[in-house]
């Protein structure tokens, strides 16, 4: 590894960027619930978001912002109301929000990004949210990061951010992050310039090559966020953004150089460390669920297959159980829709084997239990096949999903 993971690190650890978390009355709980990252040195950007046919009004809003801006300097983000299904009036509110965010740091409304998260089909408070903004940018400052992760929380149980360091040429370079989600998350973002919620941003004093940014986070998805799945369900506002100011002084970093792969690997950890921290805390979770898949025809099968296990009710409502009934695994595995060698199909837990050749490997139910009654459970699922292979990260599903999902508006 070529980085250092700081202690305590947040969106604020690079340099010049500050950050506030508050509260402005948008949740019945009182908390806080609106935050602003922001750096007065104008920042490169990129951003990937949802492809649910029904995206937010913010997400449309950060698309036009992609088309015609080249640089940022802040993003505004509310908790509490999703402002997704909220028709012309939605679209309004979101570049309201730009609008006062901007005057009230002196920057133009083109150079704000809008983020919302919370309940769906229910228009914006707009007095509530313009007073929130204003007290949001006032609070801002170089230690505000761990509030900013606060305010972005819906059904999530803990603030999710992280710091890494860097040296690019004698230089040290940050790069912090912040995530939010529990519930309704299986990502399927894109980078804008292809076209419960999960929220993230990841903030870096970087000084890369224009365009580069964009590549760095298109990368990074299949390693982390498009990784992930807690029930299926891909939201209207997923959105990840990442903003740099180059503030850390080191020689610019171009494409094909081994200092972008280097800077790459430690923005995929950090990109990789938030999606993990959501499936961790994911709705009433118990287990950490990996499931590895390996010897398809190709990488996208694999995918396919171990989104089909991550996703099966039955699947998840065994981990939870603590029962090592592999049949649910296979029968996940066989309507996937992808080939299998059936006669040299294998699994394992947490790297025991207990299907051999498609059959019992013989192990007992005692054994397979220990294998499986553990928070953090590692399936291998070999198709027999050639070398596709891909890992998807998910967790195991409890009465208390059930429950927080069926009284989520009442």
């Amino acid at each position: 590894m070529h980085y250092e993971k700081l202690e305590n690190g947040t969106v604020c650890s690079a340099q010049g960027f500050e950050a506030a978390g508050i509260i402005a009355g948008l949740k019945e709980s009182g908390k806080e619930d609106m935050a602003v990252i922001y750096s007065a040195t104008a920042c490169q950007f990129a951003g990937s978001y949802t492809q649910n046919a029904f995206a937010a009004a913010p997400v449309v809003y950060c698309k036009q912002v992609h088309k015609n801006s080249k640089t940022i300097h802040a993003c505004i983000i509310n908790s509490g109301n999703a402002n997704a299904c909220t028709g012309r009036q939605g679209w309004t509110n979101a570049s309201h929000m730009a609008a006062d965010t901007a005057d009230l740091l002196n920057i133009d409304p083109s150079e704000v990004l809008v983020f919302s998260t919370g309940r769906i089909g229910v228009p914006l408070p707009m007095e509530i949210v313009k007073a929130g903004i204003k007290k949001c940018c006032e609070a801002r400052n170089a230690t505000g990061g761990a509030k900013a992760a606060e305010a972005i929380m819906t059904t999530d149980t803990v603030a999710k951010s992280i710091a890494v360091k860097i040296d690019i040429d004698g230089t040290d370079v940050i790069i912090g992050g912040m995530s939010k989600g529990a519930g309704m998350i299986a990502p399927k973002m894109k980078t804008a310039e292809k076209e419960a919620t999960m929220l993230a941003y990841i903030t870096t004093d970087v000084l890369l090559e224009e365009g580069l940014l964009s590549e760095i986070l298109d990368q990074s998805l299949n390693q982390s966020f498009n990784r992930i799945t807690i029930d299926g369900d891909t939201s209207t506002n997923d959105s990840f953004i990442c903003m740099a100011n180059g503030l850390a002084g080191n020689s610019m970093i171009r494409r094909g150089s081994a200092e972008a792969a280097k800077f790459q690997e430690a923005f995929n950890y950090v990109a990789a460390e938030l999606a993990r921290m959501l499936i961790l805390d994911a709705e009433g979770a118990t287990r950490f669920v990996e499931v590895k898949v390996v010897g398809a025809e190709n990488d996208g099968d694999a995918e396919t297959c171990a989104k089909a296990i991550a996703n099966s009710l039955l699947c998840k409502t065994a981990w939870f159980g603590a029962d090592p009934n592999w049949g649910r695994i296979l029968d996940a595995a066989g309507y996937s829709g992808v080939n299998i060698n059936t006669g040299e199909f294998n699994l394992y837990y947490s790297g025991v084997q207990v299907v051999k050749s498609g059959q019992d490997a013989g192990l007992s139910e005692d054994e397979m239990y220990k294998l499986i009654n553990r928070d953090e459970i590692f399936l291998e699922v070999d198709l027999g096949l050639v070398d596709g292979e891909y890992t998807a990260w998910t967790c195991d599903l409890s009465y208390e999903y059930v429950k927080i999902n069926a009284e989520y508006r009442t």
